[in-house]
């Protein structure tokens, strides 16, 4: 989700992470990150639960990670999970979430073929009385949660890696990408993938009016229309 405020934020007052769960994970040192027990997404996923690189775990409900098939063609990358995502552990079921479904479906896509994760793994806000509102990981938080991110990459393989909002795109292409300029072109990376960028869905509910709303709404769309390209080469 985007770090900015978005509709639909919680009052429920954050646990401490899995850890309010009872459940038993490995202890690290502040600053740290725990390795992986073993090579595949259930290992990852474990180890990153305990992870300490950054402070963002102290707030958090609970670590977000990737989900998907460990085997996807195309890796979707957000920027941050949302309030709604830190509460239900799952990337992109909030708001911002329902936008992408809803363009993927009208494209002919099907989510549950992609791996979609984010480039930061938990939820960072501030408190507006009750509620959650977001806030933008810095840079050191971003660049602590980069670890997990090569790694999904790594093990899930992907053809096609897809950046939806800044934050995903400067961790793929650099922080000299310009998002605005650059949204709905292909860039051949040097590992050998094709990806793209487009704009966070939140951009889109972000937008002051229907109109501008909906005119988001196509841009957003029309940039991922370029994953109908593989559908007709395949």
């Amino acid at each position: 989700m985007s770090p900015r405020a978005s509709t639909g934020a919680s009052t429920h007052t954050p646990a401490r992470g899995d850890r309010a769960r009872g459940e038993r994970f490995p202890e690290v040192a502040e600053g740290t990150a725990p390795v992986p027990t073993g090579r595949g997404l259930r290992a990852l996923r474990q180890a990153a639960i305990a992870c300490k690189r950054c402070d963002l775990w102290r707030p958090a409900t609970q670590t977000v990670f990737g989900e998907g098939p460990a085997r996807a063609r195309v890796f979707v990358i957000g920027e941050q999970p949302g309030d709604r995502e830190d509460l239900a552990g799952e990337p992109f079921v909030g708001p911002a979430g329902h936008i992408f479904d809803r363009a993927i479906e009208e494209l002919g896509l099907d989510r549950r073929t992609m791996y979609v994760t984010n480039a930061v793994k938990h939820f960072k806000f501030e408190l507006r009385g009750k509620r959650r509102i977001h806030k933008q990981p810095n840079p050191a938080e971003q660049k602590a949660c980069q670890l997990w991110l090569e790694r999904e990459l790594a093990v899930v393989k992907p053809e096609i890696v897809v950046c939806l909002g800044a934050i995903a795109a400067k961790a793929v292409f650099g922080s000299k990408f310009r998002l605005m300029k650059q949204h709905g072109e292909w860039q051949d990376l040097a590992d050998g993938r094709r990806a793209f960028a487009t704009m966070h869905p939140s951009w889109v509910l972000r937008q002051r009016s229907d109109a501008e709303r909906e005119a988001a709404y196509r841009t957003f769309r029309a940039d991922l229309a370029l994953l109908t390209e593989l559908e007709t080469r395949h």
